[in-house]
């Protein structure tokens, strides 16, 4: 069995290793060691993450999933939510997390009839898990979204300020020709984010080549 911890954030500009080392303390509580980490900014409610879907392939038949929170790995859809839950069983995973205590037996269990056991314990409350994270993620939206439409009423919404030391970090890299890949990995941006800048710059060029 091998664990491998998983960390998210939501945007670029918040820091998905933030939660590391608690989850490298809790892992050294359960005697467990984490043999890789998948890292990535992007959000919980998006089933399409790369590096949660590398994490998948990469893990085998027993394998764990380390998380600080069940809402890491999803504030999924309850459809979605099944997909990704279906991809988990199928390939015969655990889910380890902080805050769902029934999971921290599988970390160590052998026992193929406590296995099992748990395992119905565990998929109804990562279930209840997942669906409370939904709960937030939507209500979260709606108070944001209810925000800003009373700013823009009073004329006081001036929108997401852009990163532009993130944006000029990425153009640099790009100017050296590295993957996408590498610049996820080194400046743990989503891809989003430089396929946004990288469409600027050829944009900015083709401004330039016909003026």
């Amino acid at each position: 069995m091998r664990v491998y911890g998983y960390l998210r954030a939501s945007t670029d500009e918040q820091d998905a290793n933030r939660a590391k080392n608690t989850l490298i303390d809790f892992a050294e509580n359960l005697d467990i060691r984490v043999s890789a980490w998948f890292v990535e900014n992007d959000s919980g409610a998006k089933l399409n993450r790369p590096e949660l879907f590398r994490l998948l392939e990469f893990a085998e038949e027993g394998d764990v999933i380390l998380l600080e929170q069940v809402d890491r790995i999803t504030r999924l859809s309850e459809k979605d939510w099944q997909k990704l839950k279906n991809v988990i069983i199928g390939n015969k995973l655990k889910i380890v997390s902080m805050d769902l205590p029934t999971s921290h037996t599988f970390a160590k269990s052998t026992d193929e009839f406590q296995t099992r056991i748990l395992d119905a314990i565990n998929s109804m409350m990562l279930d209840i898990l997942a669906a409370t994270a939904r709960k937030d993620y939507v209500d979260r939206r709606r108070r944001q979204s209810e925000g800003v439409k009373k700013a823009k009423s009073l004329g006081k919404y001036k929108g997401r300020p852009e990163d532009i030391k993130l944006q000029d970090k990425i153009k640099s890299l790009l100017a050296d020709d590295k993957s996408y890949n590498h610049i996820q990995n080194m400046l743990g941006c989503s891809r989003h984010t430089i396929s946004k800048v990288n469409k600027r710059i050829k944009e900015e060029r083709l401004e330039s080549e016909s003026n």
